[in-house]
């Protein structure tokens, strides 16, 4: 019966949201309210149903999931201050997935007879910031989503039902050409939710550090991140991090442009870490942009320790947007991890019969960073559009193992709706 009215009372509200209906010259639904002089009221609704089915020879999934994500954030002009508070529930349809990737006593989600779909039924408070912010200023307190560059050392984790957020102070300033973004966090809330016992928030003292400028078409960005876990489970993820970011756009003709994108990092452990060791990270990127086809080859290495077996691990990033979408490697292997890439990607503004219409297809070849180890190959792809305020979205990853362990095939179908 709790799933029904769930679903039930999702689709409704999808439906509202997808047709607004509202008079001339008032405020569609979702936008701001004014509620008084220089105050405005900002309903938030973010609705998303999704199928996420897995397919490899030990274990299968089929998931079917509804994620509603509601809120208000309040904003004063005058003072530039803002009040956001937001909660997020998610349900599984059916129960023929298991939510949990780690062992969790008595937990009814816990179905390791099925392959891992890390989307578990949880109801949380997502979101409760306050927030200052002027011009060249913002100071945000509370527990907020924080996405730093592509998210590949920090990020919300949107693509899963439930987001990772971060019980934090962040500030970010400009002065002069130079932009400062600095955040002290003491909880990490996880994707895993209410259900998920003592994986469902980490604590410890986390800062993230960030200076960057622009020095004509080349942004440039010097970076730290320091994590230092309470949690005994989450000891081997204690490090510090310290590198830098190269990124920029170069013409070539009316119709061609250059993509550059570089990074390197060194990572040691610190505080609680359970050994001492030293890896490096190495991102290399070149894109070439043509009418809406996008053409890009890269290479990116998440080093390791011979000495002692570790490896360059980012547990707070958006994993999934990185090393594959068939997430075979979210924790990065002992003996480090290559990824060696190609992605052809097209937008198509003029689509007539839908909007925002974008497809993407990429290759992935992995070998292990120490001893030559072949980690196998895979094939990614998606089609996106939107159909008035309904986001659509079909994905699928198609991991080759060649030996290395079993493959796996993930197809993804997906409708959202948000404001």
């Amino acid at each position: 019966m709790k799933k029904t009215t769930f679903a039930a009372a999702l689709l409704a509200s999808s439906i509202a949201l997808a047709h607004p209906a509202h008079a001339a010259g008032k405020p569609a639904f979702g936008d701001p309210i004014p509620v008084a002089d220089g105050l405005t009221l900002d309903p938030i609704i973010d609705a998303r149903i999704r199928y996420e089915g897995v397919d490899q020879p030990t274990v299968d999934a089929n998931a079917l999931t509804v994620r509603l994500r509601t809120g208000l954030e309040l904003k004063h002009a005058p003072s530039h201050l803002s009040v956001l508070v937001e909660a997020e529930g998610t349900l599984g349809l059916n129960n023929e997935y298991n939510a949990f990737p780690f062992l969790l006593a008595g937990s009814a989600q816990r179905r390791p007879q099925f392959g891992v779909v890390a989307d578990p039924e949880s109801i949380d408070l997502n979101r409760a910031q306050i927030m200052y912010k002027v011009k060249d200023f913002a100071l945000t307190v509370g527990r907020q989503r924080i996405n730093l560059d592509d998210q590949r050392f920090v990020g919300s984790v949107g693509w899963r039902q439930n987001e990772q957020t971060f019980d934090a102070v962040r500030a970010e300033a400009t002065v002069g050409p130079v932009s400062f973004d600095g955040t002290y966090a003491i909880q990490q809330d996880s994707i895993f939710g209410s259900e998920a016992g003592p994986r469902r928030s980490m604590d410890g003292d986390f800062v993230f550090l960030q200076a960057g400028t622009k020095l004509g078409p080349v942004a440039v960005k010097a970076f730290s991140y320091i994590l230092d876990y309470g949690e005994a489970f989450a000891f081997t993820n204690s490090s510090q991090t310290y590198g830098g970011r190269v990124s920029g756009s170069f013409p070539l003709s009316k119709t061609l442009k250059l993509n550059v994108l570089a990074s390197y990092a060194r990572q040691s452990g610190i505080g609680s870490a359970p050994v001492a060791y030293e890896a490096d990270y190495v991102l290399g990127e070149l894109g070439l942009g043509y009418q809406g086809f996008t053409l890009t080859g890269g290479y990116e290495k998440l080093g390791a320790d011979k000495a002692v077996g570790k490896s360059f691990q980012t547990p707070l990033a958006t994993l999934h947007k990185f090393n594959g979408w068939a997430d075979l490697f979210l924790t990065t292997p002992g003996n480090g991890l290559e990824d060696y890439y190609v992605t052809l990607a097209k937008v198509f503004p003029k689509a007539k019969a839908v909007q925002g219409l974008n497809a993407n297809v990429t290759y992935h070849e992995f070998r292990s960073d120490v001893g030559g180890v072949k980690f196998g190959s895979e094939w990614d792809a998606s089609l996106g559009f939107k159909t008035k305020k309904v986001g659509w979205l079909v994905k699928y990853a198609n991991y080759n193992a060649d030996r290395f362990g079993v493959d796996r095939e993930i197809l993804w179908l997906q409708a959202e709706v948000a404001f």
